[in-house]
């Protein structure tokens, strides 16, 4: 029998108008999605989100991730301010620049060592505004000592409205994005993760939910109170609620979620499952 260790991302955002979606069916080929499309890794945008990013300061053989980043322009530099948001939710920033067709890629070892959190990536104009540039993408390996390792895509949002972000110019010190599918796509509030096979069997799973809000200069927003339902493959479900920083984490268990039966339990050996996760804050 198979086993595998899989590593689950997700992402999250409170300031979400409404429920989203992302259709399974790609673009004709030689066509972009529009920049009305909802946020997905199959797209170029002009804010990318990097779920996870780890390294070990003392074994960075063993935890590392490998982020890559392309302006996907043939006629246009990009200028990018990176923003490394820690689990705890301290943020570390610095700026890449981008000539047309180039990919840049760094290690995470190299940039913020022994650091886990994730990355925020916008594109920005002279001034610093988060501007119009509807042409990055990326992905990143990601590796944990525990063994779980990723290929993960970045989360792109388009922006929608033309120019720079509303009331922000060369005179201004801060910007507000907004993810309110009028100048920038909508994010989820409800998330799910699918095909959740049995630890009896050899599998481990890593749950990563990321909040996606509050201040990039003063720190990022905390999760709060998360509910949560785990199914089995009969459709029977137990709830349960997650919480803490910018980032939840853990690997799926009898103690993570806590729930009623145990993981195990309900995910017994040769079977699969699925949850589903929301926040009921605005």
């Amino acid at each position: 029998m198979r086993t595998s260790r899989k590593l689950t991302q997700v992402i999250l955002s409170l300031f979400a108008l409404a429920l989203m979606s992302v259709a399974a069916m790609a673009a004709d080929p030689g066509l972009v999605y529009p920049p009305s499309s909802e946020v997905s890794d199959q797209k170029a945008g002009s804010i990318l989100f990097y779920n996870i990013y780890t390294s070990s300061a003392s074994g960075s053989n063993a935890q590392n991730a490998r982020l890559n980043i392309t302006n996907t322009s043939s006629t246009s530099a990009a200028a990018v301010h990176l923003f490394f948001v820690a689990s705890g939710c301290s943020v570390a920033d610095s700026y890449i620049c981008l000539t047309p067709n180039q990919t840049a890629s760094f290690l995470a070892s190299d940039i913020d060592p022994g650091i886990t959190g994730y990355l925020v990536a916008i594109a920005t104009n002279a001034q610093g505004c988060p501007v119009t540039f509807n042409h990055l993408i990326g992905d990143e390996y990601v590796k944990f000592s525990s063994g779980h390792t990723a290929n993960l895509g970045a989360e792109a949002f388009a922006k929608i409205t033309a120019g720079a972000a509303a009331g922000c110019d060369g005179n201004t010190t801060e910007a507000t994005v907004a993810f309110n599918g009028v100048e920038y796509n909508r994010t989820p509030r409800t998330l799910a993760a699918s095909s959740i096979g049995s630890n009896l069997d050899g599998n481990s799973t890593m749950l990563i939910v990321n909040r996606v809000g509050g201040s990039l200069v003063s720190g990022a927003n905390t999760t709060g109170v998360l509910f949560g339902i785990l199914y089995d493959d009969a459709e029977a479900g137990v709830s349960f609620q997650l919480g803490g920083n910018c980032q939840v984490s853990g690997i799926l268990s009898n103690t993570f979620p806590r729930v009623t039966g145990t993981f195990n339990g309900v995910i017994g050996q040769g079977r699969t499952g699925w949850m589903r996760l929301w926040s009921p804050q605005g």
